[in-house]
């Protein structure tokens, strides 16, 4: 082979050499819609990591004052329930004042010095003959001061029809005294009347006749006819 064409043999086979071979592989060259991408897709990593540093604070906080309530909470229950060893026992005075108010608001109310008589309901029956005008019986005589008419007075009372004894109506079942004005027509005239000069503490019959009562034909579930009431007064202001 001449020189020369071993010359262009070798350079040939150099330059073969140094050129890149087709099918070579060479490192991808990323295009800038990628580069953009990449950017956009670190700072939202950046973003979810600084939110869940965030959070993360703001739970930690909120288990910090959890804890504070619940401890403070502790200790006053703690301190509430340790006997001071300064507190004097409760007089005498106290506890009989207390028992005073609890039997105040027993029922029925009675009055200082009253018969005990009048803390139970009293028996009723039926009268006897025609009732022509009203008639005011004491069955038990109270020490206090008479009722006079415009005052407010408080009672227990019972009442049933003259002629048969039937109950129509009481305040023992309802556990509750009826108060009024006396003499101020908001009841039947046989109490506006019979009930002046009866003394607080007392225990009255009043035997009333139908027109002092709601008269003969009342209508409206109200009993007809004579009334007897058991009335007893607890109170007059």
């Amino acid at each position: 082979m001449p020189d020369s064409a071993v010359t262009r043999d070798n350079a040939s086979r150099r330059a073969s050499a140094g050129a890149p071979r087709p099918g070579a592989s060479r490192p991808p060259l990323k295009t800038k819609a990628e580069k953009r991408a990449e950017a956009k897709a670190a700072k939202a990593r950046a973003r979810v990591m600084q939110r869940r540093r965030q959070t993360l604070t703001i739970v930690g906080a909120a288990v910090a004052v959890l804890a504070l309530v619940v401890g403070l909470f502790l200790w006053i229950n703690s301190s509430s329930s340790e006997p001071t060893g300064t507190g004097a026992a409760p007089s005498a005075a106290a506890t009989t004042t207390a028992g005073t108010d609890m039997a105040s608001r027993a029922f029925p109310p009675l009055p200082a010095g009253a018969d005990p008589a009048l803390g139970t309901k009293p028996a009723t029956s039926a009268g006897t003959g025609k009732v022509t005008e009203l008639k005011a019986t004491n069955l038990i005589e109270g020490t206090g001061a008479a009722v006079q008419s415009g005052q407010t007075i408080e009672v227990n009372y019972v009442g049933v029809t003259y002629a048969d004894g039937k109950e129509f109506d009481n305040s023992w079942k309802r556990e509750e005294a009826f108060s009024f004005q006396v003499g101020a027509g908001n009841v039947i005239k046989g109490w506006d009347q019979g009930l002046i000069g009866a003394k607080v503490g007392s225990r009255v019959q009043l035997d009333i006749p139908s027109d002092l009562a709601y008269g003969e034909n009342p209508g409206g579930g109200r009993p007809a006819g004579a009334l007897r009431f058991i009335v007893d007064v607890l109170s007059a202001a």
